[in-house]
């Protein structure tokens, strides 16, 4: 007697695309961050996040002197990052955030009232 008539089932392979072995391990490209700094793509082992924005660690620089930064050694305002001492010397001293960027002042934002006079009790 002839038993098994017909093809043969396929063997699935370990990692088809059906398993779950395979779909943690998915071959789909994933999506490629770009370094603020110079827009090359950033691997997770050289990835720094500030602020929301992505760096390499290398790339992650005072705007002013270029000295390296850290997470805990910066300050930023409007989307550039600085170092402690140069923000400090460029913005707080000043007390204008805003001049330094050649934006207009906040000042210049603010709605003027007119001052009544003799409306003021003594």
């Amino acid at each position: 007697a002839v038993v098994g008539t017909g093809s043969p089932k396929p063997i699935p392979h370990p990692l088809s695309l059906c398993s779950p072995l395979a779909q943690s391990f998915s071959l789909k490209a994933q999506v490629k961050e770009m370094c603020t700094a110079c827009q090359k793509t950033v691997y997770p082992m050289e990835r720094l996040v500030a602020d929301k924005f992505v760096f390499h660690n290398a790339c992650f620089c005072c705007k002013h002197c270029h000295t390296k930064l850290s997470l805990g050694s910066y300050a930023a305002l409007h989307g550039e990052f600085y170092c402690k001492p140069h923000f400090q010397q460029l913005f707080k001293s000043k007390g204008n955030y805003d001049e330094g960027f050649g934006r207009k002042q906040h000042k210049e934002l603010w709605v003027h009232k007119e001052v009544e006079s003799g409306t003021k009790s003594a």
